[in-house]
């Protein structure tokens, strides 16, 4: 919205997160920022990511809107650093699909004291309404750009309800995430899908379940026979370098790690409220549909 070209990097192969030895050569004189993606809540390389920033001069922001209670272990010192506070900037989301919830919203974390200031003012409506009421100025008024962003006091009371409650929320969606796992990882053996990778530099908060098939026409038959029998199963979003709206921004380069991953993962019902007997009833029905 402000004029940035956004250059893609590619994923993993063996994980949808950014690639970090990819992102090297994709910088310029003109490059400001690097935005890691933790997708599923798993984190990316953020010892390499953060270097690659130091040495060229560049800001990091952690897209974290699925990693909340989520961890990177920097494999060089075995710190473990929360994600969403390893970089300048980091976002969180709370919107009805994630951890926890506030049906729309999110969070801005800033790490480096350079921003505090204008963060807050851009956060007051563009005003300087904050020093004011702590008596650093006499009178406020507009002094930068800015908006509407805080939530109603309604809103901010159902979010931290759950925030006292993070820890049983967060150990009931692990339970569901191994019982799929342990469930589904015979039919990985036989070579059906593959099951996710958490890292070993990586937690795994449980935000979300999902398996890679073979193929997109596998993926799709899936789909069909799930929502036959009453499950709801989706594919994520499209790759954004392929999307309508980047057709003629995108600078033409393959991603085709990314664009597998676009073909193939498929995201199993995932929510607190799910109870096991539909967990195995789920798991039935994937074995139901690979070895009918």
């Amino acid at each position: 919205r402000q004029g940035a070209k956004i250059v893609f990097a590619d994923s993993y192969k063996d994980n949808p997160n950014i690639d970090a030895d990819k992102i090297e050569s994709l910088i310029t004189s003109k490059t400001k920022v690097i935005v890691p993606v933790h997708y599923a809540g798993v984190a990316c390389d953020m010892d390499k990511i953060m270097e690659l920033a130091e040495k060229y001069n560049l800001l990091v922001v952690e897209d974290a809107a699925q990693a909340i209670d989520s961890y990177y272990i920097s494999p060089k010192t075995g710190e473990k650093k929360a994600l969403g506070s390893i970089g300048h900037f980091a976002t969180f989301s709370f919107h009805e699909t994630k951890n926890i919830i506030s049906g729309e919203g999110g969070l801005l974390a800033v790490n480096d004291e350079r921003f505090y200031r204008r963060a807050e003012i851009i956060w007051e409506k563009g005003t300087n309404r904050a020093e004011f009421f702590r008596g650093e100025v006499n009178k406020y008024g507009w002094v930068d750009i800015g908006s509407s962003f805080l939530p109603s006091e309604v809103v901010a009371a159902f979010l931290w309800a759950q925030l006292e409650n993070l820890e049983d929320i967060q150990n009931r969606r692990k339970d569901i995430w191994n019982i799929y796992f342990e469930g589904l990882k015979s039919l990985e053996k036989k070579g059906y899908f593959t099951l996710p990778k958490i890292s070993k530099n990586a937690t795994n908060n449980a935000h979300m379940f999902y398996i890679i098939c073979n193929s997109l026409e596998d993926r799709g038959a899936l789909i069909k026979y799930l929502k036959e029998n009453d499950v709801l199963s989706v594919f994520h979003y499209l790759s954004l370098h392929s999307s309508e709206y980047y057709a003629d921004k995108h600078d033409g380069r393959d991603l085709p790690n990314c664009d597998n991953f676009a073909d193939k993962l498929l995201r199993l019902p995932f929510f607190y409220e799910l109870e096991n007997e539909k967990i195995d009833s789920i798991i039935k029905l994937i074995y139901d549909f690979y070895e009918k």
